[in-house]
């Protein structure tokens, strides 16, 4: 992606109005803290969303609560029959089933095996920061088109909420939507961008294997069945790298492996679980068949029956280029273009993948680590944190990028 030398802005116009002030942004920190302090599994974020809702209402919005009981949307501005497609502002709200071990911060999670470990509260907060800003900005006159702010319920849960967001009319409006995820290997006050695809698909896979079972004495009469568990464990993954183009990114990972009860009986079932990633949408389509086939292959070598529950998950997130172009544009208005880095493709999954499936838009990287933090800390993991300035950097991106969608927005 080019862009400019790394300097400020060079100011062609009046400076975008809606920058955060001061006093919204303390509230948004201490409403992101309350957030992490009480984290929610997916589609069992009702504190969450309540606390969304009510704070969007106190700000004269109308906010809509999903079908599905958790998540819901709100426009800001006032839309009619000849406004143009919307932009749509995304945030996922749910937590991981996973315990905070943080020490020494305050807002630590207060439910146990709970915590906000991808930083979906950072998120939430962002957009919520946003939508206030913006409203403040359409009282003013000086907001020129509709916004959607969709707050998505269970992100984390496969195939993810956004399907369901979509069917509750999530979409019914919008011409591109866009959002941002945490990134702790970017420092804070940067955002990575990529156009084409920045995530991987990811599906899930449940196997179960049986046979016979019998005496560790007499394997020769029975069905190995840990043997074939650990031969498909350890050949399934090498086997679909030989029948897929290596540039398509297919893995095969497992997480569970589980046989036997006793060291001197041959089981009569075993169990693996796991996900399968992909870099390309056109493989990630043929994966479920390539799967199946290498799995009955190396199972049948050793007599096992096979039981597959193949799960589609999400598609790679594929960013679109006009909006890639946006979200520069809006990053060097309010940062310089110092503060945009190109990023590379993740293996992990994203539902924000299936809007884009409906329309066009893009999903930018945010730096949330504190400049000379050398902790490495990585998402999911239970003492994972965000520098909390990362939300005013993404309200910065979110309002700027509101106000510019439609303009014509320059490559680089």
């Amino acid at each position: 992606m080019s862009r400019e030398s790394d300097a400020e802005p060079t100011a062609h116009h009046e400076p975008l109005p809606g920058t955060l002030p001061e006093a919204l942004r303390a509230e948004l920190i201490a409403f992101r803290r309350d957030l992490h302090m009480h984290p929610e599994l997916g589609n069992q974020e009702f504190r969450t969303t309540a606390a969304i809702k009510a704070r969007l209402e106190k700000a004269g919005l109308r906010p809509v609560v999903l079908a599905t009981g958790t998540g819901l949307i709100c426009d800001v501005g006032t839309r009619d029959e000849s406004t143009p497609p919307v932009l749509a502002l995304r945030a996922d709200i749910d937590a991981l089933p996973i315990p905070d071990t943080k020490a020494g911060v305050p807002y630590r999670s207060t439910v146990p095996d709970r915590a906000h470990a991808c930083g979906h509260d950072i998120h939430t907060t962002s957009v919520l920061g946003a939508g206030l800003v913006l409203a403040a900005l359409d009282r003013q006159g000086l907001l020129p088109n509709p916004v959607r702010l969709i707050f998505q319920p269970a992100e984390e849960v496969l195939p993810g909420g956004a399907p369901d967001t979509i069917l509750s009319g999530a979409l019914e409006g919008v011409g591109r939507i866009i959002g941002v995820h945490c990134d702790p290997k970017v420092d804070v006050g940067r955002i990575g961008l990529r156009v084409g695809a920045i995530t991987s698909a990811c599906d899930r896979l449940e196997v179960s294997l049986d046979g016979p079972g019998g005496h560790t004495a007499r394997p020769h009469l029975t069905t190995d069945l840990v043997t074939a568990a650990a031969k498909v464990a350890t050949e399934v993954p090498a086997l679909l790298a030989r029948r897929v183009d290596a540039r398509a990114g297919l893995a095969v990972t497992w997480g569970r492996l589980e046989a036997g009860h006793a060291c001197n009986v041959i089981p009569q079932h075993a169990e693996l679980s796991g996900t399968v990633r992909c870099l390309e949408l056109s493989a990630w389509r043929d994966a479920p068949d390539l799967v199946h086939a290498a799995i009955d292959e190396v199972a049948g070598m050793h007599g096992a029956k096979t039981a597959i529950d193949y799960v589609r998950g999400v598609p790679p997130v594929v960013n679109d280029a006009a909006t890639i172009d946006l979200l520069a544009t809006a990053m060097t208005e309010r940062r310089g273009s110092y503060a945009i880095e190109d990023t590379e493709q993740s293996l992990g999954g994203e539902d924000f993948s299936w809007y884009l499936e409906h329309v066009p838009g893009a999903m930018a990287r945010l730096g949330v680590r504190t400049p000379g933090d050398t902790a490495r800390l990585d998402l999911h993991r239970g003492d994972f944190d965000a520098d909390e300035e990362s939300i005013t950097v993404a309200v910065e991106l979110f309002t700027a990028s509101a106000l510019l969608n439609g303009r014509s927005v320059r490559s680089g």
